[in-house]
């Protein structure tokens, strides 16, 4: 009942900046957080930066103070603002959301989105 689409990613040299969206949709009754996160060729998955709904934001060591991550509530919508991107950002990310729905308003269930290319290359 829940989908989570992301958008924002391509190829962009380093130094540059790209922003990824994750749009939640569905029968959702609440989301409790929202997070980023992602996954390089023959690397384990990893944590990006999540945010509550109060705004409170937690982020990798790797990405804190070049990359911002901010949630509009009203749209159900995550953003990830990824400045200063370097090589290594390489790699699939993958939106996640946990989420209650109408029709379990007492079970929060991860769900997570497809995926979305991000390259950095010169």
């Amino acid at each position: 009942q829940v989908q989570l689409v992301e958008s924002g990613g391509g190829l962009v040299q380093p130094g540059g900046s790209l922003r990824l969206s994750c749009a939640a949709s569905g029968s959702i009754f609440s989301i409790y957080t929202m997070g980023w996160y992602r996954q390089a060729p023959g690397k384990q998955r990893e944590l990006v930066a999540t945010i509550t709904y109060g705004g409170s934001a937690e982020y990798s060591i790797s990405v804190t103070g070049r990359f911002t991550i901010s949630r509009d509530t009203a749209k159900n919508t995550a953003y990830l603002q990824m400045n200063s991107l370097k090589p290594d950002a390489t790699a699939v990310y993958s939106c996640n959301a946990r989420i209650t729905t109408g029709k379990a308003i007492f079970t929060p269930v991860d769900y997570w989105g497809q995926g979305t290319q991000v390259t950095v290359s010169s």
